[in-house]
């Protein structure tokens, strides 16, 4: 990582919600993406990402709202940077939160955000006293009021979409593709096992799915191998025990993909998310 870029990582033992401050120059990370729903707020500089097949500049005030799956990296365009604040929410938690606190939620469908950018300052001012009170360990009653505040403010900026097992906008041999992976994350897949899975050559199935999802086959398993990897190192369990556990080479490469990534070490995770010596 760059010297002069750093990030502060905190989580949340109530909720689960992590917390990240960071700051970057120049790259930032490759493009990647989140089990969880991300909310966060430009503090400084500019914060540029392509996300949704859009290239998005994040200033100051800005609110930048990412669904899980959605994938997304990160650049500095300018010479000083950029800082941001951020809260990870399960999103499980997130829509057990939702139709427990607000009765116009439909209990048949999932929440999404409607833009990936927003000029909301109240939005963003929720979205900091969220993030401060839980990165600081406040009060459980404080950091439960601005969690509070938080989503009622999130409210304005959720669209509810039908729960469908295929979405129409996507090619299926893309989503067959996906769901196999996902099935299979942890096993030593070839790209020719997955073609024969989805009834294509693997030329084409990788030109749909890269199409479908930004990322090649290969990057997507990694990704699904390195959420679950997030999840275990919180747990408290070891780089070792994880990169064994999840398909990884060895250790070592399992570090190389996390700091792409997450711009950390696997032990620097976990040390930080669980208060466990390296």
């Amino acid at each position: 990582m760059n010297k002069r870029n750093w990030i502060e990582l905190s989580q949340d033992a109530d909720t689960g919600i992590e917390s990240i401050r960071a700051h970057f120059q120049g790259h930032a990370y490759d493009p990647h993406w989140h089990d969880s729903f991300l909310v966060g707020v430009t503090e400084q500089g500019v914060q540029q990402f392509n996300c949704r097949r859009v290239r998005h500049f994040s200033t100051p005030g800005k609110v930048f709202l990412l669904e899980p799956g959605e994938i997304h990296d990160g650049h500095a365009p300018t010479e000083e940077g950029f800082t941001y604040s951020m809260l990870y929410l399960d999103p499980h938690w997130l829509e057990r939160e939702l139709l427990a606190l607000f009765e116009q939620a439909p209990s048949n469908g999932q929440p999404g955000f409607a833009d990936t950018l927003s000029q909301d300052p109240r939005l963003a001012t929720a979205v900091s006293q969220a993030f401060y009170a839980l990165h600081a360990g406040e009060l459980r009653m404080v950091r439960q009021n601005a969690i509070d505040a938080l989503l009622a403010s999130l409210t304005d900026h959720l669209e509810w979409r039908k729960r469908q097992a295929l979405d129409p906008r996507l090619p299926l041999v893309a989503q067959v593709a996906r769901d196999y992976l996902h099935a299979h994350a942890f096993e030593d897949i070839g790209l020719d096992d997955l073609a024969r899975t989805c009834g294509v050559d693997r030329f084409r199935l990788s030109r749909a799915f890269k199409a479908a999802f930004g990322l090649a086959p290969h990057a997507y398993l990694i990704q699904l191998r390195l959420a679950r990897a997030r999840q275990l190192l919180a747990r408290g369990e070891s780089p070792a025990q994880v990169a064994s556990a999840l398909g990884f080479a060895d250790q070592s490469h399992l570090g190389r993909w996390f700091r792409r990534a997450y711009q950390l070490t696997p032990a620097d995770y976990r040390k930080r998310c669980s208060n466990l010596p390296d």
